[in-house]
C-alpha cells in the first residue's frame, strides 16, 4: 500500500506540474497579444517583458491550480482505469477508498499553495506589476520632456522646461498650457517641478512648485499662486494602450482586504468598489478550496470510463472544469452587480460539486458508477443494427 500510494503522489505531481506549465504558458501568450500595445508603447526590454509577466503569473496561478490539480488526479485514474489496473487492485483487495489518502493529500497540498498564493504572491505579483509598469513610464515621460523644447505629445497639452533632468525628474522654469477643459484654458507657470507617478490612481503627475496659473474663461482671466500643484493625466494619454487605473480589489494586499476602511465600505454595501471588495475576499477562498472540491469530484467520474484516450480524457476533464468556471463565474458577475449575496454566488459551486463528488464516490466504492465507455459503445452498436434491419 505505501509503494501503491507513492506511485499514485508520483504520478499527480508530475502532471500537475506539466499541466500547469502549459496552462500557464498559453495564458500568458494570450496576455501578451491582449498587451502588445502597451509592450510596444513603452518599448520594453525583452528583461522588463519577462519581469512583467513573472509578476502577472501569481494571479494566473491561483486559478491554473484547481483545473492543473484536477486534471492530475482525473488522467492518473483515468489511466490506471483504461489499463485495467484498477481492476486488477480491486481484484486484489485493494478498494477505491484504500487509494485515496495520496490523491487526497495532493490536493490538500495544492490547496495549502493556492492559499499560499491568495495571501501572499498574488498581491506581490501585481503591486509589482503595477510599481514596474509606472516607473517605466515615469522614466519615459522624463525623457520625452526635453529641455528647451514644446512638447505636445499629450494631447489638448502643451509643456515646456527650459531644464530637465531625466534621471531624477526634476525640472526648472516650467511651463504647461492645460486645454483638456472645453470651457476653461489654464496656463501653469512655476520654476520648478518634478515628474513623479501616482501608484494609487495609476497616473503620472507633473507637480509644479511656487507658481501660478492662469485661467481664462469667457475672456476673463483670473490668476492664482500656489505652493504645490499637480498635473495628472493617465498613462494612455500618453502611451497608447496603456492605462492602470485606480487600484483594484484583485491588487489588494491580505491586510488591505480586511483593514477599518474597507469594512466602513462593506458596512454601507452600495457602492461597486465594496462588493467587489467583498467578492474578492470570497475569491481568496474559493480557488484554493477548489483543487479539493474538484479532486474529490474527478474521481469517480475517471475510474466509470474505460478505454478513453488521454487525449480524450484532457478535454473531458477540461470540460467538466469549464462547467465549474461557468458555474463560479456566474455567481462572482451576480455578487459584484449586487444581485446576489457572494456567500451563496461563491460559495454554491464548490458545494454542489462537492456533494455530486461524494455521492459518485459512494457509488463508485459499492461498483454502482456506470460506464460510461460501455454505454457509448452498446449505443453504438444498437444503432448500427437498427441500420441494418431498416
Amino acid at each position: 500500500m505505501k509503494l501503491l500510494q507513492m506511485r499514485l503522489f508520483a504520478e499527480h505531481m508530475k502532471t500537475f506540474l506539466l499541466s500547469a506549465s502549459v496552462l500557464l504558458l498559453f495564458i500568458l501568450l494570450g496576455r501578451a497579444l491582449q498587451l502588445r500595445e502597451m509592450l510596444m508603447g513603452l518599448e520594453l526590454s525583452v528583461f522588463d517583458t519577462l519581469k512583467l509577466f513573472g509578476y502577472l503569473s501569481p494571479f494566473f496561478l491561483l486559478i491554473i491550480c484547481p483545473i492543473a490539480c484536477m486534471l492530475a488526479v482525473f488522467l492518473t485514474f483515468l489511466r490506471m482505469s483504461t489499463d485495467r489496473e484498477l481492476v486488477a487492485l480491486k481484484a486484489g483487495g485493494v478498494s477505491l477508498c484504500q487509494m485515496l489518502p495520496a490523491p487526497l493529500f495532493f490536493s490538500l497540498l495544492c490547496t495549502c499553495f493556492g492559499f499560499f498564493i491568495s495571501m501572499h504572491l498574488q498581491a506581490w505579483g501585481m503591486g509589482n506589476f503595477r510599481t514596474e509598469v509606472l516607473s517605466i513610464a515615469s522614466s519615459s515621460a522624463r525623457i520625452v520632456v526635453q529641455p528647451g523644447v514644446f512638447n505636445k505629445d499629450i494631447p489638448n497639452m502643451v509643456m515646456f522646461a527650459r531644464k530637465a533632468d531625466p534621471l531624477n525628474g526634476t525640472m526648472a522654469d516650467v511651463m504647461v498650457e492645460d486645454r483638456r477643459s472645453e470651457k476653461n484654458r489654464m496656463t501653469i507657470l512655476a520654476p520648478e517641478g518634478a515628474i513623479d507617478a501616482d501608484y494609487e490612481s495609476g497616473e503620472i503627475v507633473f507637480l509644479l512648485r511656487d507658481g501660478r496659473s492662469y485661467t481664462e474663461n469667457d475672456g476673463a482671466m483670473t490668476v492664482m499662486g500656489f505652493k504645490e500643484y499637480a498635473v495628472r493625466f493617465s498613462l494612455d494619454s500618453l502611451f497608447k494602450g496603456v492605462d492602470l487605473g485606480p487600484v483594484k480589489p484583485k491588487e489588494y494586499t491580505w491586510e488591505r482586504l480586511y483593514d477599518s476602511k474597507n469594512q466602513k465600505k462593506l458596512a454601507k454595501g452600495k457602492s461597486r468598489l465594496a462588493r467587489k471588495i467583498e467578492v474578492e475576499r470570497h475569491k481568496r477562498f474559493v480557488f484554493p478550496i477548489a483543487c479539493m472540491v474538484l479532486c474529490i469530484f474527478v474521481i469517480p467520474i475517471a475510474t466509470s470510463f474505460q478505454g478513453l484516450k488521454q487525449q480524450t480524457g484532457v478535454l473531458l476533464a477540461l470540460l467538466l472544469f469549464l462547467s465549474y468556471y461557468s458555474f463560479l463565474m456566474l455567481g462572482i458577475s451576480l455578487g459584484e452587480s449586487g444581485d446576489l449575496d457572494p456567500k451563496i454566488g461563491l460559495w454554491v459551486p464548490n458545494a454542489v460539486f462537492l456533494l455530486l463528488g461524494l455521492y459518485g464516490m459512494r457509488l463508485a466504492d459499492q461498483e454502482r458508477m456506470p460506464h460510461f465507455t460501455e454505454l457509448w459503445a452498446s449505443w453504438k452498436a444498437r444503432r448500427k443494427n437498427k441500420e441494418a434491419s431498416a
